[in-house]
Formats: structure tokens, C-alpha cells, sequence
């Protein structure tokens, strides 16, 4: 049977009407309303300068072009490249987004931070993150491991407005395995392929300080499923394992600034008080400060920043977490926390024995200085180690001890700022470094082939860091006055284009909500509360 050509024609018309309400369906299933949208056919930005994310300067302008998840075209359109390829129609798509002076860079990925409970609602943490320009979170899994893989599920599909997320795994989570079994070291590969067949993918390896040849083991298994490891070093066993250690024994990343300064001791262990305890978290955070005071400068930022540097290890600072132990009147009264701190966030936070992270209860003057002194010299290490070649990472630990989530990504980047980085360096950190620390090959560059992981900063954070908080920062505009910019004004997640404006503006009902009732007068501000207010 034979078709005349207008009638194929008109076959050929409705197939084509029909593929292309196909993909426009495909790529636009998911709606959140108006704080969200997307993924898209086809999304093109215009006009953008470039921040790439691998340390380079701003490059551009160019129309990037995004298809579903993927930035698959970059379109240069400086002067010269201009006229040397005349004139040229730009790029359309379902959705176009003029970028004219903003600036765009990867989303940053946290490589440690934490969801807390209920009743601070998950939605929070994940606005605020998001906002903030976070696009991958490594959760510590507060809501249980089971509940962390299923959230990672669900933002992995673009069910919830949620950076993608790789929760952390303790050792043997989720198997079968009992103790005897996991802390042999000839079982690790088993038990390592076990995990990962279940969906892990980072592992703590904090409890097995004690024992380096099964921490060796367990690193270099997970390792080779193709996973990585995360350590938060204990000081209950910096004796045993130190962080040279630590990095000798194939660990990807040390958390925090624990087990640097003792790897420089003239002694194998710090001079703790003899009725200290480490269970009592005043004494535990006091004594992690005043460490640094004992540490033998010169070995530190040689020997040691030598050390870990050959043997391969990532840094992951999270200074801003331990910001407050250096000056806890400026934590406890940081600006947003009236408008966007979570009051169940301000319950934690405040003095309370029965809260981790909540040790301010006696906390001195000397105190504030051992902190202060350990930010130095924390900081001359992480400057020593990027200059030899060091791969530092980032990530902030936050959702404790004052530290916001969302701000203190921002906050963050200033302190790496304060070490003596580069500003470029320092995006990189959060970028590209993380990325590669978390061994996610399509993600932190701005770049065809990379995921659409991206945020629309409003200003150029190579000039001012402060300018991807969600409130801007102050500035002169082209005639000289002053001026607010406006944040980062969209944050793109796996495509998805989110409405940063009003992502903060449900931030703000939550934390309105959180405070409806109750007694704002608490020990840490009842000395500054006016009275009849």
C-alpha cells in the first residue's frame, strides 16, 4: 500500500509534533511551583562570564547551552571571536536566561555537612544549601542511613528540591557482618564490595584508629570498589593513628584540623590535664584548641605538610564549624539568625551538656585564645600544603555550633580566603577539588559534557566572596552609588533551574514558623533583650 506524498507529509508532521511533545514532557515533568523548574529540552543562559572551576580567571561572555541534565555547548561570544566568525544567530531553546553581568561557576560540593532531626524539617537544610549554591551534599546520615540513601534516591530523580547527595556509611553498615568479621583486615574486600553493592560510596573510617593495619586494609578496599574514605580523627586515638599516619595508610580525605598538630609533637601524645575526659566535650573541644599552642611550628609546616602531601591525602578544613570557639559573642550573634536560623538550630546551639556541639557552658578568655592561635596556625598548614601541591577540598560540617547551613558554605570560603589562598583556588576547592575528592567525573567544571550543576551569581566572586550570600553584599555601581547585589539568583541542579528569591523566602516561613510561642529570652541574650519588647 502507497501513500501519496501529502499524506506523508502529514504523517510525517503529526510524528514530529508528537516527539516533540514527547521530550518537552520528558524534560519538564518536574514542577515545584514557583521555586523550581525543570529540567529542559533545551536551556540556554546568555551572556555569562565563566568562572570554570579548575583555578582559571573569569572567561566569556558565552551562551551555554544545557539539554536535559547536560551542558552540552559552549557559544564564545567575546569581541574578537565575534568578528572572526561574523555574524551568527544566538542560541534559542525552551527557555532562555540572560546572564548579561553575572557570572557562572560550578555548583559547590559539601563534603561533609549534617541534616540534624526533626523538628527542624529536612526542606530547610536543603533551601538553604541550594540558595547558597550547594549542589552536592555528603550527609552524615542524623535521620538514619536507610532514610539517607532514600532522600539521595528521590533527589537523584528530581522528585524533591535537593542537591544530589552521597551519604556517609559507617564501616559495615547495612550488612550482616559481625564485629569479629569486620575487624579482621583480610575481610575488608568482602565486606567492601558488600557496601558498595548496597549504594555506598563514602565511608567513615573514624572508629578504626585504633588498629592501623585493618584502617590500611579498610582504605585500600574501598578504594579499589571504587568508593572513597572520609576521617574524622579522634584525639582518643591520635596516639595510635595520627594524620600522617593516616595519610600513609591510603585515607582520601581527613576531616577537620584534628591530628595535625599532634603529628608535629615532640612526644607521641598532647599534654592533656590530668582529670581530663574526653566524654566531657568542654574539656574535649578546649584541649583540640589548645593542642596547636604545643605543636612544633617548624616540623608542622615542613615535615608534616611534606608528609601529607606525598602520601596523596585531601584536606577537608571545615573551619567555619570551629569558628565560634575563637569568638563566641560574634557566632551567637551573627545577623541572619533572627530571619533564617531554625529555632530548633538556636536549641542545639546553645550551652547544653546533653548536646553535641553544644560545650559553650564554660567557655574563657584563654579558651578564645588557644582557638585563635590554632586558626593561625591551622591556616600557615593549609597554605603550606595547596603551595607544595596539596589538594584541598571543601565542606563545612554545619548545622552545629552556630554555624547555618547555607551561610556558612559561603562563610567557608572566607576563612580558606583567610588562610592565604587564592580566591581562585579557593573556588576551585569547592569546585573541581571536590569533585575529583569525591570521584564524580562529570561534576565541578562549567564545561560541555559536565553536568548542569551551575549557579548565576549576581558579581563576580573573584571580587567579593560575600556577594554569593543570599542577601548580597554592598557595593558601588557603575555611577559610584551604593548598592546591594542580589546573591546568587539561580542555583542549577541537574538542570533543574531554581528561583533562589523565593526558595529564601520559604526559608524565612519555616524559621517564622520555628518561633511562633515561644520565650526568645534564653541564657546567651537575656543580658542584650530590651524589656516591654
Amino acid at each position: 500500500m502507497t501513500h501519496s506524498p501529502r499524506l506523508r507529509s502529514k504523517y510525517l508532521l503529526v510524528l514530529l509534533l508528537f516527539l516533540m511533545i514527547s521530550t518537552s514532557e520528558l524534560y519538564a515533568q518536574n514542577q515545584f511551583g514557583e521555586l523550581a523548574e525543570g529540567p529542559y529540552g533545551k536551556l540556554v543562559i546568555q551572556n555569562a562570564m565563566v568562572i570554570p572551576g579548575h583555578g582559571g580567571p573569569p572567561v566569556g561572555p558565552y551562551d551555554i547551552i544545557i539539554e536535559g541534565n547536560m551542558i552540552t555547548d559552549m557559544v564564545p561570544f567575546d569581541p574578537v571571536t565575534a568578528e572572526r566568525r561574523g555574524d551568527t544567530d544566538r542560541p534559542t531553546g525552551d527557555r532562555t536566561i540572560d546572564a548579561t553581568g553575572k557570572y557562572i561557576m560550578p555548583g559547590m560540593i559539601d563534603l561533609h555537612m549534617h541534616l540534624r532531626q526533626e523538628p527542624m524539617p529536612i526542606e530547610y537544610v536543603y533551601y538553604t544549601k541550594l540558595a547558597h549554591g550547594v549542589t552536592t551534599l555528603v550527609p552524615a546520615p542524623d535521620r538514619g542511613l536507610d532514610t539517607a540513601m532514600d532522600e539521595a534516591e528521590r533527589s537523584a530523580n528530581n522528585e524533591i528540591l535537593a542537591p544530589r547527595m552521597f551519604p556517609i556509611w559507617g564501616w559495615g553498615s547495612n550488612t550482616d557482618f559481625d564485629r569479629e568479621f569486620l575487624e579482621n583486615p583480610e575481610n575488608a574486600p568482602e565486606i567492601a564490595e558488600e557496601m558498595m553493592s548496597r549504594g555506598a560510596h563514602v565511608v567513615s573510617v573514624g572508629s578504626l584508629g585504633w588498629n592501623q593495619e585493618l584502617l590500611g586494609a579498610v582504605c585500600e578496599a574501598v578504594t579499589e570498589a571504587g568508593g572513597i574514605t572520609t576521617y574524622h580523627i579522634p584525639p582518643n586515638t591520635t596516639s595510635v593513628t595520627q594524620a600522617v599516619d593516616a595519610a600513609r595508610l591510603g585515607v582520601t580525605m581527613i576531616e577537620h584540623h584534628y591530628a595535625y598538630a599532634e603529628s608535629s609533637l615532640d612526644r607521641q601524645v598532647q599534654d592533656y590535664p590530668r582529670d581530663y575526659n574526653y566524654n566531657d566535650e568542654n574539656a574535649r573541644f578546649r584541649h583540640a584548641g589548645k593542642v596547636w599552642t604545643e605543636a612544633n611550628k617548624e616540623r608542622l609546616l615542613g615535615e608534616v605538610a611534606d608528609s601529607l602531601v606525598a602520601y596523596g591525602v585531601h584536606m577537608l578544613p571545615t573551619r567555619v564549624v570551629y569558628e565560634a570557639n575563637r569568638d563566641i559573642l560574634r557566632a551567637t550573634s551573627l545577623p541572619w539568625h533572627e530571619k533564617y536560623t531554625h529555632q530548633a538550630l538556636i536549641n542545639w546551639n546553645l550551652p547544653n551538656p546533653a548536646f553535641h556541639g553544644s560545650y559553650h557552658y564554660d567557655w574563657t578568655s584563654d579558651d578564645e585564645f588557644y582557638w585563635s592561635y590554632a586558626f593561625d596556625l591551622w591556616g600557615d598548614l593549609i597554605y603550606e600544603f595547596n603551595k607544595r601541591g596539596g589538594h584541598v577540598s571543601y565542606g563545612t560540617d554545619d548545622n552545629y555550633i552556630w554555624a547555618t547551613p547555607g551561610f556558612s558554605n559561603i562563610r567557608e570560603l572566607q576563612l580558606l580566603r583567610e588562610t592565604g589562598l587564592h580566591t581562585l583556588e579557593v573556588l576551585k576547592a569547592a569546585t573541581y577539588n571536590s569533585a575529583i575528592t569525591l570521584r564524580q567525573e562529570k561534576l565541578g567544571l562549567v564545561r560541555p559534557g559536565y553536568k548542569a550543576d551551575l549557579m548565576i551569581v549576581d558579581g563576580s566572586p573573584l571580587y567579593n566572596l560575600r556577594f554569593m550570600y543570599s542577601f548580597g553584599a554592598v557595593t558601588l555601581d557603575e555611577n559610584g552609588e551604593m548598592m546591594r547585589t542580589n546573591g546568587i539568583e539561580h542555583t542549577i541542579k541537574d538542570g533543574v533551574v531554581i528561583n533562589n528569591e523565593r526558595l529564601m523566602e520559604e526559608v524565612e516561613r519555616m524559621v517564622k514558623e520555628s518561633k511562633e510561642g515561644i520565650d526568645e529570652s534564653n541564657i546567651q541574650n537575656s543580658p542584650f533583650l530590651i524589656e516591654g519588647e
